[in-house]
């Protein structure tokens, strides 16, 4: 990374990227902080989990970075990025393919109950090796799984934000039975309660997971079950209720 940056960045914040791929619309991510005179980045694909960068280079208004190193699958993606207000606008590049992408700065979203949030409560049944999701708004994923630990950090197992906020505690995990979930978001702080137990206790969602609808993190979102993956889960009592002031 490159040292000697001005104490207030202009690319510092959490930025929201809405994204037309062959595949269709897709949602991207990037939260970017200053340490030590250097930028931190971080980059969340629109698929898998968030992970920092490691080939960063800013200059003035002009940031690039390499998301993926050129493999015997593909060349190299790397996006330019200039600085303009609260937008971060650009090309991303993959071999001789360039688009132009623009990012916004993601709302803070801090407010108090009930506007435009909810609890949730549902249960789920799932068989030995299951991997699916449920995702709130349609941008953050609690991720639903049932395959050996070695499989999966901690901040990607059963109860967690994919990839972002590990749950606490270390609850039996028992195929063939009904979990149970009750989740609480407000803006993007967000509480679940496994099995009666807090797992995760008003932590705050930085920003959307792979797998994410769209970036807009202003605007309400529907309910889904990730499909892609394994199957063989049920699902029963799913009741979506406005949370108290």
């Amino acid at each position: 990374m490159t040292a000697g940056l001005e104490a207030a960045s202009p690319f510092a914040g959490r930025w929201n990227f809405n994204l037309t791929t062959p595949g269709g619309n897709r949602a991207s991510w990037l939260g970017i902080s200053e340490k030590g005179g250097s930028l931190e980045v971080w980059y969340q694909p629109t698929g898998g989990n968030v992970y920092r960068l490691e080939d960063v280079k800013a200059e003035g208004k002009k940031l690039v970075l390499t998301l993926s190193k050129a493999t015997d699958k593909g060349p190299k993606t790397v996006w330019e990025l200039e600085a303009a207000g609260k937008k971060l606008t650009g090309t991303s590049k993959r071999g001789e393919v360039s688009q132009a992408i623009e990012g916004t700065l993601a709302p803070e979203l801090k407010r108090k109950a009930p506007f435009e949030d909810f609890k949730l409560h549902f249960e789920v049944n799932y068989p030995d090796h299951a991997n699916s999701g449920f995702y709130l708004r349609g941008r953050y994923e609690i991720q639903l799984e049932s395959e050996p630990l070695t499989s999966n950090p901690p901040e990607r197992r059963i109860g967690s934000v994919y990839g972002r906020i590990a749950p606490k505690g270390d609850l039996p995990r028992k195929n063939d039975v009904w979990d149970t979930f009750d989740i609480t978001l407000v803006g993007r702080t967000l509480t679940v309660v496994r099995n009666g137990v807090t797992t995760i206790d008003a932590q705050e969602i930085e920003g959307i997971t792979g797998g994410a609808l769209d970036a807009n993190e202003g605007e309400p979102g529907p309910f889904y079950i990730q499909g892609d993956h394994t199957g063989g889960l049920k699902f029963r009592n799913v009741i979506v209720s406005v949370p108290k002031k």
